[in-house]
C-alpha cells in the first residue's frame, strides 16, 4: 500500500507551495472553528445570569494560567460593557464578535480549498501525462498481451478514482487532525476529568468503523479491472462496426457487453454498500458517545465536583459535536484510501512497466553510406519461430521486394528494422553498425513507413502529413510533399483544403486518398530508408495507378524494402526475396527468378490467372 501511495504522492512534490498554504490556512480555519464554539460560553453566562462579574483587569502570571487569564479578561470587558450599557450591549458585542469569527473561519476554509485546487488538478494532469507518455514508450509486445481498453480505463476511471479517493483526502488529512487538536486542547481546558472519560469511547468507535472496510480494496480492484474489460470491448466494437453490422453480430456483441456491465454492477454494489454503511454507522456510534458524555458530564455539573459551570458544559457539548465530524471524516478517509489504493496500484503498475527494447548509447547516425544487413536473424513473437536464420544484404539505393504467402514473416522484417521488436539472435546492422547501438528515436528518424492500411488521425490534412511535427515544416513543404504523392489535386477540392478535418481514421476520404496522404507523410519526412508494407494491395486499379506513381517518385534515390502483394508492382526491384516459413527460399531479380520456374514463378502464374 505504502509503495503505490508514495509513488502517487510524489506527483504532488512540485506543488508543495500549495500544500504548505493549504496547511497554513487550515490551521487558521481550525482555530476559528473552535473559537466559534467557545465564544458562546460567555453568551450563555449572560443569558442565564451566571457569568462571573470581574471589576478589575486580571494580571497574566504564567502559561499554566492562560485559560483562567483569558476567561477573566473577557469577563472583565463584558462586566465593564454590561455596567456601562446594560446586558443587551454585552450580548450584542458577543454576537458581533461571533459574526467576525465565523467570517474568518469560512474565509480560511475557502482559501485552504483554493490552494488545494492547484495541487489537485496539477497532480491529475501530471499523472495522466505520465501515463500517456509511458504508453507511447511501451513496446508493441506489451499491447499484444494487454487490452488497450484496460490502459484507457487506467488513464480515465482509475485516475478519477485516485483524484476522488486519495487526492481529495489530502484536504481532510490537513484539516481534520488540526481541528481535533484544537478541540481537544479546549476540551481539556474546560474539563480534564470529562475529556479523559471521552477518550475511553472514541478508540472503540474508530475500531468498529474501520473494521467495515477490510474487503473494500479487493472489490474496488476487481471493479476497475472489469471497467478495463468493457472499455476494451467497446473500443474493439466501434473500430469494427462495419463487420459487426455486415454479419448481423450486433446481438451477440450486445450480450457480451451486457454481461461485462452486469459483473461491474454487482462489484460496484458491494463497494457502494460497504462505503454507504460507514456514514450511518459512524453517526449512530457518535450519537451514542454524545449521549454518554451528556449523561456523565451532566452528573458532574449537578454534583458540582468538577467545578464545571452549566455554560461551560453546554460549550463542551458543542465542542464535542465539533470533533465528531472530523473523526468521522478521518474514518471515511480510511475507506476512501482503501478504495483508491486499488486504482493507485493499477496506475503505478503501468508507470513501472519496463520496455525490454532498450535504447542504445548512440543518439546520432552518420549519413547512410553502404548497406543494410540481416545476419542469421532468428525471431519469435511467443514460442513459434517466425524468422529462422534469415540473412541478406541491401545496398544503398537498391530496392528489395519481399514476397510470399501470408504469415511467412515479411511484415516482421519491417518491424525488426524499426525495432518495434528485438531479434532473439543474430543481428541487423546499418553500415556495419548494429541497430541496437542507436536510440530508438535516432534509428526511426532514418526510416519512412507506408503501411497497407494508412493510419490517419482525426485532424487536419496538413497535420496528418506533418504528423505531430507541424512546427518543423512550412506550409510550402507540406504542399510540395502532397504534390509528389499525387494528393494535392484532391486536397484542393476539400472544403478547407489543407485545413480540412478528415475525421476519425480518415473516414471522410477514400482508400486511395488516404494512402496518398500516408505517402505524402513519408515524402515530407525524407528518410533515406523506406519501408513499404503492401501499400497498394487494397486499392482499385485507378487508385493503384496514382499511388504507384507517387511511390515511384518517393523511392527515387532511396533504399527501400517493399512488402509486395501484387507482384506486377515489383518487377523492377533490384532484389526479390521469396519468404516461406521465416526463410528465404529464393533470391534474385525478377528475370532470374522467372527463369528458375520455382516458387516465385508459380506465384506470378497464379496471380496472372487470378487477374485474368
Amino acid at each position: 500500500m505504502e509503495h503505490s501511495l508514495s509513488h502517487i504522492l510524489k506527483f504532488g512534490i512540485k506543488y508543495k507551495k500549495n500544500a504548505v498554504l493549504n496547511v497554513l490556512f487550515n490551521i487558521f480555519y481550525a482555530f476559528f472553528n473552535v473559537l466559534s464554539i467557545l465564544i458562546f460560553i460567555p453568551t450563555l453566562g449572560i443569558l442565564f445570569n451566571t457569568e462571573e462579574k470581574i471589576y478589575s483587569k486580571p494580571d497574566f502570571n504564567s502559561i499554566g494560567d492562560l485559560k483562567t487569564y483569558i476567561e477573566e479578561l473577557l469577563s472583565f470587558y463584558l462586566t465593564q460593557l454590561e455596567t456601562q450599557s446594560g446586558p443587551e450591549a454585552a450580548l450584542l458585542f458577543i454576537v458581533l464578535a461571533s459574526a467576525v469569527i465565523f467570517f474568518f473561519k469560512n474565509l480560511f476554509r475557502y482559501l485552504a480549498l483554493y490552494a488545494l485546487s492547484f495541487l489537485r488538478t496539477g497532480m491529475v494532469k501530471d499523472i495522466q501525462d505520465a501515463l500517456y507518455i509511458k504508453s507511447l514508450s511501451l513496446s508493441l509486445n506489451y499491447f499484444n498481451n494487454n487490452n488497450k481498453g484496460d490502459l484507457i480505463a487506467r488513464m480515465t476511471s482509475d485516475v478519477k478514482e485516485v483524484e476522488g479517493s486519495i487526492i481529495n483526502s489530502l484536504e481532510a488529512l490537513a484539516r481534520e487532525p488540526l481541528t481535533i487538536v484544537f478541540v481537544l486542547i479546549s476540551m481539556f481546558a474546560i474539563s480534564t476529568h470529562l475529556t479523559l472519560f471521552v477518550f475511553v469511547f472514541l478508540p472503540i468507535t474508530g475500531f468498529i468503523i474501520s473494521s467495515l472496510g477490510k474487503r473494500l480494496k479487493a472489490t474496488s480492484l476487481e471493479a476497475q479491472k472489469e471497467t478495463g474489460v468493457f472499455l476494451s470491448f467497446l473500443e474493439q466494437s466501434l473500430t469494427s462496426l462495419k463487420i459487426i453490422k455486415a454479419f448481423n453480430a450486433d446481438s451477440g456483441f450486445s450480450a457480451t457487453f451486457k454481461a461485462s456491465t452486469a459483473r461491474f454492477r454487482k462489484l460496484m454494489n458491494a463497494v457502494l454498500q460497504r462505503k454507504g454503511l460507514a456514514a450511518p454507522m459512524s453517526e449512530f456510534l457518535g450519537v451514542m458517545v454524545v449521549l454518554t458524555v451528556l449523561w456523565y458530564g451532566g452528573k458532574l455539573v449537578l454534583q458540582g465536583d468538577d467545578q464545571l459551570s452549566p455554560q461551560e458544559f453546554l460549550g463542551y457539548i458543542g465542542l464535542f459535536y465539533t470533533i465528531i465530524n472530523p473523526v468521522k471524516n478521518i474514518t471515511t478517509i480510511n475507506y476512501n484510501i482503501k478504495k483508491g489504493k486499488a486504482s493507485a496500484e493499477r496506475i503505478v503498475e503501468i508507470l513501472h512497466e519496463q520496455n525490454k527494447i532498450e535504447d542504445g548509447p548512440e543518439n546520432s547516425i552518420p549519413a547512410f553510406q553502404s548497406q543494410i544487413q540481416f545476419k542469421k536473424v532468428h525471431f519469435s513473437y511467443e514460442t513459434d519461430l517466425v524468422l529462422n536464420d534469415l540473412s541478406f544484404d541491401l545496398k544503398k539505393g537498391e530496392t528489395l521486394a519481399l514476397v510470399g504467402q501470408s504469415g511467412g514473416g515479411k511484415s516482421t522484417i519491417g518491424h525488426l528494422i524499426c525495432r518495434f521488436y528485438d531479434v532473439n539472435s543474430g543481428a541487423i546492422s546499418i553500415d556495419n553498425v548494429n541497430i541496437k547501438n542507436y536510440t530508438k528515436r535516432t534509428l526511426r528518424e532514418q526510416i519512412g513507413v507506408v503501411t497497407q492500411e494508412p493510419l490517419l488521425f482525426n485532424d487536419s490534412v496538413a497535420n496528418n502529413i506533418a504528423l505531430g511535427q507541424a512546427e518543423n515544416y512550412s506550409k510550402e513543404e507540406i504542399i510540395q510533399a502532397a504534390k509528389v504523392a499525387n494528393a494535392h489535386e484532391f486536397i484542393t477540392q476539400l472544403p478547407m483544403q489543407y485545413e480540412t478535418n478528415i475525421g476519425d481514421t480518415g473516414g471522410k476520404l477514400s482508400g486511395g486518398q488516404k494512402q496518398r496522404l500516408a505517402i505524402a507523410r513519408a515524402v515530407l519526412k525524407n528518410a533515406p530508408i523506406l519501408l513499404l508494407d503492401e501499400a497498394t494491395s487494397a486499392l482499385d486499379t485507378n487508385s493503384e495507378k496514382l499511388v504507384q506513381e507517387a511511390l515511384n517518385r518517393l523511392m527515387k534515390e532511396k533504399t527501400a524494402i517493399v512488402i509486395a502483394h501484387r507482384l506486377s508492382t515489383i518487377a523492377n526491384a533490384d532484389q526479390i526475396a521469396v519468404i516461406d516459413q521465416g526463410k528465404i527460399v529464393e533470391h534474385g531479380n525478377h528475370q532470374q527468378l522467372i527463369s528458375k520456374k520455382g516458387v516465385y514463378y508459380n506465384l506470378v502464374e497464379l496471380q496472372n490467372i487470378g487477374d485474368a
